[in-house]
């Protein structure tokens, strides 16, 4: 497989392109901008990938890259991921998000890429008082984040249905492991002050309820939908990955410092849901598990034990205190 990956920096895009690597794969990876800290370079794994530097948007630069590296894959990982960001910043979101995604398929369509797999969001589902989600519910975005991921997703399927690219579109739970560099997110914000000794700071009163998904299975399950696409499967398909079941925010929290050994509790400060955010979440991983019989190895207490060792072996990614 020769893999052109955007996104390559975040983090699941750090522990996708190890996992390619290490399947024998020749990799390529987008880089806009030269982080503080990176997973790909903490762990030396940037010096095994070809770099391309710039931006998703820029004319012309994706198809150069695919062609001069003959990509036979795309991961399209890139985006704006943070809601908070997004509600300040809607047009630089939507860009990046909606415009940067149809850059890269007319890319993949004119080179003539055999598989293509972007990642949207379970927040493209919007608010929905049936739960979990399935595939075949409508997209009902609210806010700008949730309105850009949808706007993506129907965007790529629309390239199957009418010039035959073989893509494929995720709509994954929320993701968490080690390299997570976010750090306004909520795991690497609760791990770094477990870890210190602080109180983890929610910022919601702490009932809102998400699927969490740990990195190294979404990574196994995006390479599972590479797989059934190259077997003529899932192509036009949006497909869910999670675990099924919700988790409320305080219990994550708990969680953590109890992983940690940390002898202190969340430190709740918000009242409701933030703004921007979906109250409860969560996602039917049943249509990946029919088409590429996929499932969750890994449980929340396990996956957060897994988080917790990265984080304390790589101490300069901790969020410092306030």
């Amino acid at each position: 497989m020769n893999a052109f990956v955007t996104g390559a920096y975040g983090l699941l895009g750090s522990w996708l392109v190890k996992a390619l690597l290490d399947a024998g794969a020749t990799v390529t990876a987008l880089k806009r901008d030269v982080a503080e800290v990176s997973a790909l370079e903490l762990e030396g794994t940037e010096d095994r990938v070809n770099v391309v530097r710039g931006d998703v948007c820029a004319p012309g630069l994706v198809e150069r890259a695919l062609a001069e590296y003959e990509a036979d894959t795309v991961f399209h990982l890139a985006a704006q991921t943070l809601v908070g960001t997004a509600n300040r910043a809607p047009l630089s979101t939507f860009e990046t998000n909606v415009r940067g995604t149809w850059i890269l398929l007319e890319a993949c369509r004119t080179v003539g890429v055999e598989r293509v797999i972007v990642a949207s969001s379970d927040k493209a589902y919007g608010i929905h008082a049936e739960l979990p989600y399935r595939e075949d519910f409508a997209l009902k975005p609210r806010f700008p984040y949730d309105a850009s991921k949808a706007a993506a997703d129907m965007i790529a399927r629309s390239y199957w249905d009418t010039f035959s690219l073989p893509v494929a579109v995720t709509r994954f739970a929320n993701l968490y492991g080690g390299g997570d560099l976010n750090r306004s997110r909520l795991v690497p914000e609760a791990v770094s002050a477990a870890i210190a000794g602080r109180r983890p700071v929610i910022r919601s009163d702490g009932t809102p309820q998400r699927d969490w998904l740990y990195v190294e299975d979404a990574v196994e399950a995006y390479l599972a939908i590479a797989a059934a696409l190259a077997g003529g499967a899932a192509r036009g398909e949006a497909l869910n990955a999670g675990s099924g079941r919700p988790t409320s925010v305080t219990e994550i929290v708990t969680l953590i410092c109890e992983v940690v050994g940390a002898d202190v509790e969340p430190d709740i400060r918000g009242s409701g849901t933030p703004a921007g955010e979906i109250d409860r979440q969560w996602v039917d991983p049943g249509r990946i598990r029919e088409l590429c019989g996929w499932e969750p190895r890994t449980d929340l207490r396990e996956g957060l034990r897994r988080t917790v060792e990265w984080y304390r072996a790589h101490p300069e990614a901790l969020v410092p205190g306030s």
